[in-house]
């Protein structure tokens, strides 16, 4: 039998569980705004293109570190600087994504979609280290404190550099 008192407390539970929901994703909506991007682009682009960005997004790191001209980029404001490195970067990106396209073929290539998902959350993971690690996004957009724990330690960067690639040595078949 229901009583009041226990229709009291499923709503208090069903109100606190919502609550966490909502907090865990509002903590972590940048990486679920990442993560839907890339899962969107390899469902409608093709599994062939995704994967060929996940390399050249990890390729264009190297031509980046080493780009003679870095200092001509400018430092301040803050957004102008993180604009024009991540400009730069992307563009680099962009060069090698044309070329490992024209190389991947999609026809060979078979991820399903739980593995889409979990090479779109490791690109996603991926992309937010890059941006803290490499064009300081601090300066200009502060994560939760959630994001910062899992993704601002450098010590975790290697691993999220590698987490894409690692994916897809399991996950592409």
């Amino acid at each position: 039998m229901i009583t009041s008192g226990s229709v009291a407390q499923i709503s208090t539970l069903a109100t606190h569980t919502a609550l966490s929901a909502w907090t865990i994703a509002n903590n972590f909506l940048i990486v679920i705004i990442l993560l839907a991007i890339l899962f969107i682009f390899a469902k409608y682009i093709g599994r062939g293109s995704f994967v060929a960005l996940l390399i050249a997004l990890s390729a264009a790191y190297a031509p980046y570190v080493m780009f003679p001209y870095s200092s001509f980029l400018p430092t301040s404001p803050p957004l102008t600087a993180f604009l024009a490195h991540a400009g730069l970067y992307v563009g680099i990106a962009l060069i090698f994504f044309i070329i490992l396209r024209r190389i991947i073929s999609s026809d060979f290539l078979f991820i399903g979609n739980f593995g889409l998902i979990i090479l779109s959350f490791l690109g996603a993971g991926f992309l937010i280290a890059l941006a803290s690690h490499v064009f300081l996004i601090s300066s200009v957009y502060n994560f939760t404190p959630a994001i910062s724990a899992l993704f601002a330690p450098s010590k975790y960067f290697f691993w999220w550099f590698s987490a894409p690639a690692i994916g897809l040595l399991f996950l592409a078949r």
